[in-house]
């Protein structure tokens, strides 16, 4: 799929279910824009603030391109943009805060991921903005949340903290070595992002009862709880930590096949009586060590490993995947980004979009979207926008402002 392409227009006769919601986001980095960027994928229409010369601060990250304008743009603000237009504001200006509130009556939802307070201390809080418009839904996405007194509410937070907060990384700690740390999957951001979207949601469907907005507040280190319960749930059980982990209980873990590895995961009896005949090992079922799932797990580095990477060594990872789910034994490929991009599921599902670099032919990937609707296309979405690309255009279009008008904002620097 690409950048302004329109997949199952036979699905297009009812609109997208997020037509006519208009989002305001004071966002940046990972978290909200991902959130954001959904909703855009689901008809929403996001108008993006953003400082007049930095940016969003996902801009700097790496790596970069350089787009029209000879500005490098970094990955981060590259993956999570699609679909917005925007507008340069200085909030820390008066001026700029009050285009802010001025701009706020038009549209159904503000969104804002800056550190707790910091959105309040500009005079552009819930509590601020609500006299303005009270069917206003008001997203706050933070680290530790703004409608609590959390010891740690003004922390700064990246996703590895939620994570490593929230429990991740313990479990999986190797004896005599510091709990893994992985920043590559995001968990923390994209996680927190969901739990967003679900509560601007849940707010605008209640609006559509009652009438009245309300503030939707999302912390990440909440999300990161949600998303790692097995760790106080197995506590509260009185099992160890390291259960949360693979490698105590049940058979879990990735083998090498031909070209790669495939991941196993074995958690029933049943599961594991059809691997073993599938492997030609038979014989284990009448042995002591493997009658138990705790057993599975123990040998598996001594005895299962060799035997199923040697059933495995003539198989590509995808083939021995497919060999062992055809016995109902949940497999799959451990895949690398070039596997991902030649998956036909992938092609199938929309869940790659190419987008045009201007600095170079060959595109960039950004994730699709993963909610499939058979209702609503797929597409279109327009590519990342420059910085303050749209500044002109919507407060001229929302707040009726003169040529004149623009130029002196800008000659202020309140606008970009």
């Amino acid at each position: 799929m690409r950048v302004g392409e329109i997949r199952h227009p036979e699905r297009s006769a009812n609109g997208k279910p997020l037509s006519g919601v208009r989002i305001l986001a004071a966002e940046q980095m990972q978290a909200l824009p991902y959130a954001t960027q959904l909703m855009a994928h689901l008809g929403a229409e996001v108008v993006k603030i953003e400082h007049p010369e930095r940016g969003d601060t996902g801009r700097a990250s790496r790596p970069a391109l350089t787009d029209e304008s000879g500005r490098s743009v970094g990955a981060t603000f590259l993956r999570n943009n699609l679909g917005k237009r925007s507008l340069a504001i200085d909030l820390k200006r008066p001026e700029g805060a009050s285009l802010f509130r001025k701009l706020v009556p038009r549209f159904d939802v503000v969104a804002e991921n800056m550190k707790a307070g910091s959105m309040e201390r500009l005079g552009l809080g819930y509590e601020d903005l609500m006299p303005l418009h009270e069917r206003l839904v008001y997203v706050s996405l933070s680290g530790f949340g703004n409608l609590t007194d959390s010891p740690y509410k003004h922390w700064p937070a990246y996703a590895p903290v939620a994570e490593a907060m929230g429990g991740l990384y313990e479990p999986n700690k190797k004896p005599g070595q510091p709990p893994p740390v992985v920043v590559a999957g995001a968990l923390g951001d994209n996680a927190s992002a969901l739990f967003a979207v679900i509560g601007t949601l849940a707010a605008l469907r209640q609006r559509d009862a009652t009438g009245r907005g309300q503030q939707v507040d999302v912390a990440m280190y909440d999300s990161m709880i949600a998303m790692t319960d097995m760790v106080p749930f197995l506590w509260s059980m009185g099992a160890p930590a390291h259960m949360a982990a693979s490698g105590t209980t049940a058979l879990v873990g990735a083998f090498q096949a031909r070209d790669g590895h495939f991941v196993v995961a074995v958690f029933r009896e049943h599961h594991f009586e059809r691997l073993v005949h599938l492997i030609g090992h038979p014989e284990w079922l009448e042995d002591e060590r493997f009658a138990t799932r705790e057993g599975w797990a123990r040998e598996t580095e001594g005895v299962i490993r060799p035997a199923l990477e040697a059933w495995a060594a003539d198989k590509t990872k995808l083939e021995a995947a497919g060999l062992l789910c055809a016995e109902g034994i949940v497999a799959g490929p451990s895949n690398l980004a070039e596997d991902i991009h030649a998956d036909p599921h992938v092609a199938m599902r929309d869940m790659l979009i190419e987008v045009p670099r201007p600095d170079a032919e060959r595109p960039f990937l950004v994730v699709g979207n993963p909610v499939k609707l058979s209702a609503a296309s797929e597409g279109p979405l327009s590519s990342f926008p420059g910085l303050g690309e749209h500044t002109g255009e919507v407060l001229q279009q929302e707040l009726a402002l003169s040529d004149d008008d623009l130029a002196t904002l800008r000659r202020e620097r309140v606008i970009g």
